[in-house]
């Protein structure tokens, strides 16, 4: 485990962070509304008359994300320690309100929005960073108890209400990301084997009583299982997306050629749109879709194994950990490698909570790549 001076010290930043993280970062905003455009245009045109209804709101969460992303890279994140527990008030506070009637938003049978006018949001993307960042503060600060199970409980807790909280709108996904990012952080924090253990066994054998609990996610089980066997039901999306990827083959249908975005793959333009990336781009395209992906996540972690201090290393971490695992969560689901679930593609899925949120992470990498130790 790295060693870190039990306080901060004072640090300068210098002449430039990491800029290509950043650009690489803002590219990617860019193709996803390319792909966003080719995967929304028709279904845009015949719900709302307008092939471009999801592309202008994405164009207005880019231009809002790069804010975001600038104004975090100059902020000091040292100074997000005295946000810790106003950041995971704020994000159960949100989450609490989407049971609020006339405040959350229920779609296709989930309730995972809140909405004031025609500004909606999605608390669940705003608890990933808001615990990631209560995480890191809280064992920066009690770092000496991490080797027993008593000393993470608050991180502990913290995480167990967020995942209770989303999965019950019902959110499987988001709460696989949170349960994955808790883990991942409470390992990275220096924990012993032991403590770590007694807490990972009791979440494992919990993922199958929540499968078990709720009749959706056994459907979602057997579909996964045998797609083919309910093929107008639970098996529909997974098929369609299957027949997407393979319609694109090596090098693709080319651009804004897919067939499947005419309304056979539904949510073409969120959940699934990897899967019109594969057809149109075909496996060549997301081949390198994914190294410029690794790209990114490489470079987050290079900044957190960089950083001088344990905060920014695991501030570091636990916000590329929460795109590392989204990505990946959301590529297994669109070939089929694990059931289906919804769950947004960082950067290039229509939405725009995701795609703000996640910009202002990178921009906090980017902060902690500026500074180095006098």
């Amino acid at each position: 485990m790295k060693k870190f001076p039990n306080k901060i010290r004072s640090q300068k930043g210098t002449k430039a962070g990491d800029i290509p993280l950043l650009v690489c970062v803002f590219l990617m905003a860019v193709f996803g509304c390319i792909m966003i455009y080719s995967a929304s245009s028709y279904t845009a045109k015949v719900q709302y008359g307008d092939s471009l209804y999801f592309v202008k709101k994405q164009i207005i969460g880019v231009v809002l994300g790069l804010a975001a992303m600038i104004g975090t890279y100059f902020l000091d994140y040292k100074k997000l320690l005295k946000l810790k527990y106003p950041a995971i008030i704020i994000a159960a506070v949100l989450l609490g309100l989407v049971f609020v009637p006339g405040i959350g938003i229920t779609n296709y049978g989930a309730t995972r929005w809140i909405g004031f006018g025609g500004f909606t949001i999605q608390p669940s993307e705003i608890a990933k960073y808001a615990f990631a960042l209560f995480a890191a503060a809280y064992f920066y600060k009690n770092h000496e108890k991490v080797k027993t199970v008593k000393g993470v409980l608050p991180v502990l807790g913290v995480g167990i209400g967020f995942c209770l909280l989303i999965i019950i709108e019902p959110n499987m996904s988001i709460t696989m990301c949170v349960g994955l990012l808790m883990l991942a952080i409470i390992f990275l924090s220096g924990t012993n084997l032991k403590t770590f253990l007694i807490i990972l066994i009791p979440l494992a054998l919990a993922v199958p009583v929540l499968i078990i609990a709720e009749p959706y996610r056994l459907q979602r089980l057997s579909a996964f299982i045998d797609p083919w066997a309910s093929p107008k039901d639970e098996g529909y999306q997974l098929i369609q997306s299957l027949y997407a990827l393979g319609n694109g083959g090596f090098f693709g249908t080319g651009l804004f050629n897919s067939t499947q975005k005419y309304r056979f793959l539904p949510f073409a333009e969120s959940d699934f749109i990897l899967a019109i990336m594969g057809e149109e781009l075909g496996f060549l395209g997301l081949i390198i879709f994914f190294l410029v992906c690794g790209f990114i996540i490489c470079r987050g972690f290079r900044i957190a194994k960089n950083c001088s201090d344990r905060f920014g290393f695991l501030l570091a971490s636990g916000f590329i950990l929460v795109y590392g695992i989204q990505v990946a969560i959301n590529a297994l689901v669109v070939s089929g490698a694990i059931p289906p679930t919804g769950l947004p593609l960082p950067l290039v899925s229509s939405g725009n909570t995701s795609l703000v949120i996640t910009m202002a992470s990178m921009g906090v990498l980017g902060n902690i790549s500026r500074r180095r130790e006098n």
